[in-house]
């Protein structure tokens, strides 16, 4: 997979952050009192469920800001498969560095791949069909990039990243707008040419309205599966049709043969599980 890495400037204050809140006032007092501080070590972070990888820049960081000398050898990169006691890469260097970061590591680490292994589901399921899998703003405050790049380490597509993006005209615009023509109108003529808009729509009455004043994209909202279909077919690839709300894992597939272009998700970064990897220690 050709998974761009997140800059390391964007990753170093949420991974510091996190440290300072695990270290507190005094530091890692099990860890310094128990493991001498000349003792070094060699782990292997390993997975404890079959799943994707996602995060390793992130439990990289943890490591090495502790401890520069700490050492990570990745033998199954962010996007990689990986079964039930797979090695995902090895730790090597001052043994309480390793201990001390191991939390934070694993916590960015099993949340990230969480999300990537939950995405992957969703991706296998319907990939017979044209649909891409993608999420939402639905994200933890502070995490939003590394969660949307977790989607994508799982092979699914971002929507958008923030409230600047795009316009993306929801009920509640229409309904103080007092309708979608002149929530769409306003749209229009507040924003540049290459900002694109995309309307939510719950009914086929609403997006003939939509479909009638050229959206770039449409969101239908909870429709049924039937409903789906005859919107696909009124839209007839004038617009970009995006299916959301409460689809899951049994219901995806088909939702995707129903020939919309995207299936959007929030549980994919809000309520994923994450993905059981675990730091062992191998030898001194």
């Amino acid at each position: 997979m050709n998974l761009s890495p997140l800059p390391a400037i964007m990753l170093e204050p949420l991974v510091r952050a996190a440290l300072l809140e695990d270290l507190g006032r005094a530091g890692d007092l099990t860890t310094d009192a128990i493991v001498p501080k000349n003792h070094h070590a060699t782990t292997v972070l390993s997975a404890r469920q079959t799943g994707v990888v996602a995060g390793l820049d992130l439990a990289r960081l943890a490591f090495r800001l502790i401890d520069e000398t700490v050492q990570v050898t990745v033998e199954c990169p962010d996007g990689s498969e990986v079964a039930h006691g797979q090695t995902i890469a090895s730790v090597s260097g001052p043994a309480r560095a390793i201990l001390t970061a191991e939390r934070t590591a694993l916590n960015f680490l099993s949340h990230l791949s969480g999300i990537a292994t939950a995405t992957a589901s969703i991706v296998n399921a319907i990939r017979e069909y044209k649909a891409k899998v993608v999420c939402t703003r639905k994200t933890t405050p502070g995490l939003r990039a590394i969660e949307k790049y977790a989607v994508r380490a799982g092979g699914g597509s971002n929507h958008r990243f923030g409230l600047d993006d795009a316009i993306l005209i929801k009920d509640n615009h229409i309904a103080i707008a007092g309708g979608i023509r002149t929530a769409i109108e306003r749209a229009r003529s507040s924003v540049g040419h290459l900002v694109k808009i995309e309307v939510e729509v719950e009914t086929l009455a609403q997006l003939e309205e939509a479909l009638a004043l050229a959206p770039d994209a449409v969101l239908l909202d909870n429709m049924s599966v039937d409903e789906l279909h005859q919107a696909v077919a009124m839209v007839a690839g004038r617009a970009i049709t995006e299916a959301s709300g409460r689809i899951t894992l049994g219901s995806a597939a088909e939702i995707a043969a129903t020939g919309v272009d995207l299936i959007s998700m929030g549980w994919l970064t809000h309520s994923a599980p994450i993905l059981d990897i675990g730091l062992d220690y191998c030898d001194s």
